[in-house]
């Protein structure tokens, strides 16, 4: 095995290209892995903060016509951009799909879909054996099961694949908060989506800006 490791293997904004699969109704209704509302929280939230640090995003259904469309929490933070609808279960076999990813000339592919069994495992077993560098957000992804979700997860690991959450991710990109050009647009992600850290942040901000009283 190829060790994924070193200062250079983190993943950075300019080198990233993200690709969110199958985030429909269809796919929802049978989500057990997860609870479907953190799933759409954390989709959301992960596609907030790709839109954040400039991260180009290709959004991706399956048969939307009888799927159900793409969440409207994801394709609001993407106003007007065209939604590649596939017959292929396998994103990786879709031209139109790897085309756009090609055309970016980025090399660290990020995927997150539904379900993770099934729309993420292929594709990401197949970039890999093309030579990506791929990472899946296991936190934005679910499956029909706990164990169908884990399962997947290992299959994807024993075959290179690199995992994280949303907010690691959101993390690994801004990696210095003395890079401050992004680092207003991510802290209204977490606000939003990150819960307890975006409710501590903002009671930070109200006793800032609370008087102290007099004696």
């Amino acid at each position: 095995m190829t060790f994924r490791n070193g200062l250079a293997s983190l993943l950075r904004p300019q080198d990233s290209v993200l690709v969110l699969i199958d985030h429909q109704p269809y796919q929802l209704a049978n989500l057990n892995s997860h609870d479907p509302h953190a799933v759409v929280n954390n989709s959301t939230a992960l596609a907030k903060a790709a839109k954040a640090f400039g991260v180009p995003t290709i959004l991706t259904s399956v048969i939307a016509d009888r799927g159900g469309l793409i969440f409207p929490q994801i394709t609001d933070v993407f106003p007007g951009q065209e939604v590649i609808d596939r017959t292929f279960i396998n994103t990786w076999e879709d031209r139109k799909v790897v085309d756009a990813v090609k055309s970016t000339g980025r090399k660290q592919l990020i995927i997150a879909g539904l379900w993770t069994e099934v729309c993420v495992a292929m594709p990401v077993i197949q970039a890999l054996g093309e030579g990506w560098d791929v990472t899946v957000i296991t936190d934005a992804s679910g499956g029909t099961s706990v164990e169908a979700h884990e399962v997947a997860i290992q299959r994807m690991i024993a075959a290179g694949a690199n995992m994280m959450t949303w907010l690691a991710l959101a993390s690994e990109w801004q990696r210095d908060w003395a890079r401050t050009e992004h680092a207003g647009e991510l802290t209204e992600v977490l606000k939003q989506h990150a819960a307890g850290s975006g409710i501590a942040y903002l009671w930070e901000q109200q006793l800032l800006n609370t008087p102290v009283p007099r004696a």
